[in-house]
């Protein structure tokens, strides 16, 4: 069954999370590559977006180079909310998705992010503003509630459906759970039951086998994959795989991802420049480090070696130096745990 939002037709299940300091253009177009049904932008703030932050404008960059083009915006104001989604759309936003889940204490501290499941008025008021401004889909995300007494999702959620939301995405924890405990993918169920567009779930999905018990006990219509697609962004693909066939499917081979991997750090160092590139390269190296040798002796020494060199065709080197070693994980069974 497809995912139907206005003219976009999403006939995969498996999307790649919104992650702060994680989901650069670069990264987002890796793992478009690699199966990936959609992929969301970093968080960016919509009133440093109209004011021209070169960062913030950085990381709504993307138009013309993948599709679908979302952009995911914050902020805790109707109007900058609409002035930023206007710009959204002129750099090439095909979808909107509005930023009311993020736990985080800096962006809660704004009361923006999952701060606004306590306020639902204005919630909604800035979800009504962002869609009013543009005419492209708005989507939502957003978390079960700010705590076990306040699990509102379902009720926000309807209204958002009324103001003109077009797709919800719920993290089965509270905003005071932040990371900790399991994401609970029945609690997503109230809200799917709550609306008539589509609904994803999301959090502590990591195998193909953890989205179908996703799936099935939220009701959701697709899931979306963060955390576990560090170092590894074709596991969106293994997933997507083991959904249609109920196999799971070995990843790249060495030779593939050496080559994956390659293209996204020469995609960053051009994003960035070479001196910022580096840096900004290096915690999806560690990831690529381990994921490839596993927990193992060699794989604090090989990062810490690839994550101190200052040359981008040093680093080369060494990514190509990486997949020359045999792989210290079983990839035949990764993916495959029980779901939590």
């Amino acid at each position: 069954m497809s995912i139907c939002l206005d003219t976009f037709s999403l006939s995969r299940k498996v999307a790649l999370a919104p992650m702060s300091g994680v989901t650069d253009l670069p990264f987002r177009k890796l793992a478009s590559t690699c199966g990936a049904a959609w992929v969301v932008s970093e968080m960016v703030a919509s009133e440093e977006l109209v004011k021209s932050r070169p960062d913030v404008v950085k990381r709504a960059e993307g138009g013309g180079v993948l599709s679908p083009f979302i952009i995911q915006l914050a902020g805790r104001d109707p109007y900058w909310m609409a002035q930023g989604a206007k710009l959204a759309q002129q750099a090439g936003a095909d979808i909107i998705d509005i930023n009311i889940g993020c736990p985080s204490r800096q962006v809660t501290g704004g009361l923006s992010g999952s701060a606004l499941m306590r306020d639902e008025e204005l919630a909604l008021a800035i979800i009504r503003a962002t869609v009013d401004a543009v005419d492209v889909p708005v989507t939502l995300k957003m978390r079960l509630g700010w705590n076990f007494e306040m699990l509102n999702a379902p009720s926000i959620a309807a209204r958002a459906e009324a103001a003109g939301v077009r797709m919800i995405t719920v993290h089965g924890r509270t905003r005071s759970q932040f990371y900790k405990g399991t994401a609970d993918w029945r609690a997503v169920r109230a809200t799917k039951q709550a609306v008539n567009v589509p609904v994803i779930v999301n959090g502590d999905i990591t195998s193909g086998r953890q989205a179908l018990d996703a799936l099935s006990q939220s009701g959701a219509d697709g899931v979306m994959v963060g955390r576990a697609a560090l170092g590894q962004p074709w596991v969106l693909g293994q997933i997507e795989t083991y959904l249609e066939t109920g196999q799971w499917p070995q990843p790249p081979d060495a030779t593939t991802r050496c080559r994956h991997v390659t293209t996204w750090y020469q995609d960053t160092i051009a994003h960035y420049g070479p001196v910022l590139g580096v840096k900004m390269a290096r915690k999806h190296l560690a990831g690529f480090v381990e994921t490839h040798l596993g927990d193992t002796p060699e794989t604090k020494q090989f990062r810490g070696r690839i994550c101190r060199l200052l040359s981008p065709d040093a680093v080369l080197a060494s990514i190509a130096s990486l997949y020359a070693l045999p792989p210290q994980v079983d990839y035949q069974t990764t993916g495959m745990g029980q779901a939590a």
